[in-house]
């Protein structure tokens, strides 16, 4: 992923900010506990395309 596109991108939710989990390839918003992949170097920004994150607990 390009630096600066990690700099500008935003959850599409709630406008937070996100961070880059390259094992996975996602974009990970921590406030909405959602994920967003990244397909063919692409991040699909779109809320009907994301992972809602687990708790570890649980």
């Amino acid at each position: 992923m390009d630096a600066r596109l990690l700099d500008i991108l935003v959850c599409p939710v709630c406008k937070g900010p996100l961070e880059y989990d390259k094992k996975a390839q996602e974009m990970i918003c921590k406030g909405d506990r959602l994920a967003y992949p990244i397909r063919d170097g692409i991040p699909i920004m779109w809320a009907d395309e994301a992972r809602t994150l687990q708790d570890k607990a649980g």
